[in-house]
């Protein structure tokens, strides 16, 4: 994972080419919650600025849990129901972003 500060992003930019830029999100239940939004809406202001994002639906932490175990580990849930979450993340991530121009 890399993480640029604003003076590298200032940089970047500077170079009038399209940034590559990832969000990764772990279909762990049925509904992003409002948090994602603030980050969805900043990747659709650099979508509208012609930059390419990359959404990443990932499943590894759904299919071992979490660990990190905050008040206690979340549960390891089944394909199914992983497929399923990650089927609505995407219909939710399409009121936000222009899903036919995600990388």
């Amino acid at each position: 994972m890399e993480i640029i500060n604003e003076a590298e992003l200032k940089k970047k930019l500077e170079l009038k080419r399209p940034l590559r830029v990832k969000l990764g999100v772990d279909p762990t239940s049925p509904d992003l919650h409002l948090g994602h939004t603030v980050v969805l809406k900043k990747l659709r202001d650099f979508q509208d600025l012609g930059h390419k994002i990359i959404l990443i639906i990932g499943d590894f932490t759904a299919r071992i849990g979490d660990p990190s175990g905050r008040d206690r580990t979340r549960p390891v849930i089944s394909e199914e129901v992983i497929l399923a979450n990650a089927k609505t993340y995407q219909q939710q991530v399409a009121k936000i972003l222009d899903i036919s121009k995600l990388g």
